[in-house]
């Protein structure tokens, strides 16, 4: 839709011409040819003034060009209403006996009408077909070219057949009619040529959008369409009639228009009803799966920021350098990294045990000496930071007892990796002292830390990578490029993917993630107009998404982590200040949207902390730290539930021990597994929800619902027993006490009585 828009100066009087505003400008013709200008002759454009008087065509009309062909199958039926319709010259002849015929057809079919508001009103276009060669002509979708007498008679009985409906129902559409004529003169002031004065064009122009509002504004009135055949000796015409239809009539014209085998076989008015519903205009309805689709446990998780108490406050000098491969800020559940802006390569370290404001001055950090590429705490050392720098080394930091006091330049150890910058740094999830290390020259490789020796070189990268995920069971790894593959390895056996397939088509980044105990596979990204999707695989075939979700176009990449106890996802963005949640499930629609979280302030980074260190007791299901510009601030996930008081056990099945090392570097690279140990995280003292349920009794409600659905009793009586036992499953759930106040109290002695 275009909508005109017209800027305004405001003067005293629009009657005359205001020279000031409308000097004269360049006109559309000029009298210099190619030829002349080939052969070096130049002319200026003459000048036109812009006063309606003064120009050359003055106030004669403009002639429109030719548009599509209109819908209307008589080629001098076009109107302004139709779509798709070439309007006709204003002022001319056939413009106004169109605009005098139409007029009270407008009338009849204006939904303001009292009659129009009932809710059995239906509209019956009657279309009388001439002959076979129209007919012909109108499945092929084509207009019968009409003569001019024939096209002038066809305007005539247009007319007549308006002025007899108008006729027909003038007692009910008296006061429609005064306004549609109204409507009519105001149309033909609209195209006469005496309107020079653009006040009033500017007040007509805003009533006709005004009233094009308000009828755009209006409910439809539905529309019945009945062809009806007659001989082709008849001339064609187009009956509009309105008529009150009450539903007894019409399922009896719906009897009489059915076919007499239909009729006998259902002869019940249910069967009337039912074709006749049929042939209605049907309402979109709900689909079946989302009214009785599988409902998630924590589809109205909660976040919610900690305490400020419990805030580090007073955040200076952020680096805002990171690359996109790197997550840019990381937490374990003693202390926090971030990175700081300026020469250097400086990280400073946080004791989440101190917060508060922190002191002007001299942040104490890490200086790694050259710009950071990707940093990570060992995920089985609370004290140990890899930090990987643009020179392809990197440097292990051990993180003294009570944090950082002065900067420090000393690491533990260095690694002299890659001879190129490094992309990401990667330990592994299972096993010990593994450090994965991903580089600009297109390869992989795994480390063992204590000996400083390189164990396994994956290649198979045409373009820049850009991330690499473990899978739970730590034998594979999964990586995701610039070259819009998805590729998996089997770092022990092979050094080139065992598998691979297509990802995402973008080039601004991408993240993997593996889901559902390894079986899936959630790599987020961008389309090709950069709009952030985040899409599921089968890790055993890579050959096409299984389902793709779209978010938003923004440059920020989204970074995932995946809960496998909830199987939820969390994904967001630098810069963005929502968490988006998704469960992720082995059955359509593989990603399913739970309630987001919007956060008061943008954020830098979010990291999350192991399971052990959710409070379970208050149904905490996730918990992690958000870095904004100037705070850190801890972020609970949780779940409202009524009885918080008992150990949620649907919620927390047996979690992985992924805080502990299940083997060691020699054992994993001599293919030694060992699959992790799996903790309860039931606090002591606390009974489980399952345990005190009570068990709701099936029997009454079998009973109950073989009954006949047919039976209009039967179907309330089985409504009262749902909800006895709904209520008897409050009651159960509730403390019952039947002891009354007074019982506590003392009464007065008998001889107080006796008078």
């Amino acid at each position: 839709m275009v909508i005109p828009i017209m800027y305004q100066v405001p003067r005293k009087t629009y009657r005359d011409f205001h020279s000031d505003l409308y000097p004269d400008t360049a006109s559309c013709r000029t009298e210099l040819t190619a030829a002349e200008w080939m052969n070096g002759c130049n002319m200026a454009v003459p000048k036109m003034s812009l006063d309606p008087a003064k120009r050359d065509l003055g106030d004669a009309p403009v002639v429109p060009r030719l548009g599509p062909k209109p819908f209307s199958s008589n080629a001098a039926d076009v109107t302004f209403d139709k779509v798709f319709a070439v309007p006709v010259a204003p002022g001319s002849q056939e413009n106004l006996s169109n605009t005098k015929s139409e007029t009270p057809v407008t009338h009849e079919t204006d939904s303001t009408s009292p009659s129009a508001t009932k809710p059995d009103r239906i509209v019956e276009i009657e279309i009388k077909k001439t002959t076979t060669e129209t007919d012909n002509n109108e499945n092929n979708g084509l207009q019968k070219s009409l003569s001019t007498s024939e096209r002038r008679k066809s305007s005539l009985d247009d007319e007549d057949s308006s002025e007899k409906i108008f006729e027909q129902n003038h007692s009910e559409s008296s006061e429609n009619s005064t306004e549609g004529d109204d409507k009519a003169e105001s149309e033909l002031r609209r195209f006469s040529p005496a309107r020079n004065s653009i006040a009033e064009r500017r007040r007509l122009y805003e009533l006709h959008s005004k009233s094009t509002t308000e009828e755009r504004a209006q409910s439809p009135v539905p529309l019945r369409r009945e062809l009806s055949k007659v001989d082709s000796t008849k001339s064609g015409s187009i009956d509009i009639k309105r008529t009150s239809v009450p539903e007894g009539k019409l399922l009896e014209e719906k009897r009489r228009n059915l076919p007499a085998k239909e009729v006998c076989d259902n002869g019940s008015a249910a069967a009337i009803k039912k074709s006749a519903t049929e042939t209605a205009i049907t309402t979109s309805t709900k689909r079946t799966s989302t009214v009785f689709g599988k409902v998630s446990k924590f589809r109205h998780l909660k976040g919610t920021p900690g305490h400020k108490s419990t805030h580090i406050e007073n955040l200076r000098n952020l680096s805002r350098q990171i690359p996109g491969e790197c997550n840019g800020f990381t937490a374990n559940h003693e202390r926090v990294a971030v990175p700081l802006s300026g020469p250097g390569g400086k990280i400073a370290i946080f004791e989440l045990s101190k917060p508060g404001r922190l002191p002007d001055g001299v942040i104490p950090s890490l200086v790694n000496g050259n710009n950071i590429m990707d940093f990570q705490w060992d995920p089985f050392d609370a004290k140990r930071l890899a930090v990987a720098c643009d020179d392809g080394m990197v440097k292990f930091w051990r993180i003294p007892e009570g944090g950082l006091s002065e900067p420090t330049n000393t690491p533990e150890q260095e690694l002299n990796s890659h001879l190129d910058k490094i992309y990401f740094i990667r330990f592994h999830p299972l096993a010990q002292d593994i450090l994965l290390t991903a580089s600009y020259d297109m390869t992989i490789k795994l480390w063992h830390i204590p000996t400083m020796e390189e164990k396994c070189v994956l290649t198979g990268h045409t373009d820049q990578i850009f991330d690499f995920s473990w899978s739970p069971c730590g034998k594979y790894g999964a990586t995701v490029s610039k070259d819009g593959k998805i590729r998996i390895y089997n770092p022990r056996k092979s050094e080139t993917p065992i598998r691979e397939g297509n990802g995402p088509v973008g080039t601004r980044g991408a993240r993997i993630v593996w889901a559902l105990d390894g079986q899936y596979i959630v790599c987020t990204g961008f389309d090709k107009v950069s709009e952030r999707q985040i899409s599921v695989y089968k890790a055993d075939s890579l050959n096409a998404p299984l389902n793709t979700a779209s978010l938003d176009v923004s440059p920020s990449i989204l970074i995932p982590f995946y809960d496998e106890d909830s199987s939820t996802l969390f994904v967001t963005g630098k810069g963005d200040s929502t968490i988006y949640c998704y469960e992720i499930t082995d059955e359509e629609p593989y990603i399913c949207p739970l309630s987001h979280h919007r956060c008061t302030s943008l954020h830098q980074g979010l990291s999350f902390l192991t399971k052990n260190h959710c409070d379970v007791a208050s149904v905490e299901f996730c918990k992690a730290y958000r870095l904004t510009n100037t705070t850190i601030e801890p972020l609970s996930f949780t779940v409202p539930r009524i009885k918080s008081e008992l150990f949620q056990d649907d919620l927390f099945p047996p979690t992985r021990v992924t805080w502990l090392p299940t083997m060691t570097a020699e054992e994993w690279f001599l293919s030694n597994d060992k699959k992790p140990k799996k903790i309860s995280l039931q606090p002591e003292g606390m009974d489980t929800l399952s345990s005190i349920q009570p068990v709701v009794s099936q029997t009454k409600r079998t009973e109950n619902v073989t009954t006949s659905n047919d039976n209009f009793t039967n179907k309330f009586e089985s409504d009262r027993i749902k909800q006895k036992e709904i209520q008897k499953s409050v009651s159960a759930r509730m403390e019952y006490n039947t002891k009354l106040e007074q019982d506590d109290m003392e009464g007065v002695d008998e001889t107080e009585w006796q008078d």
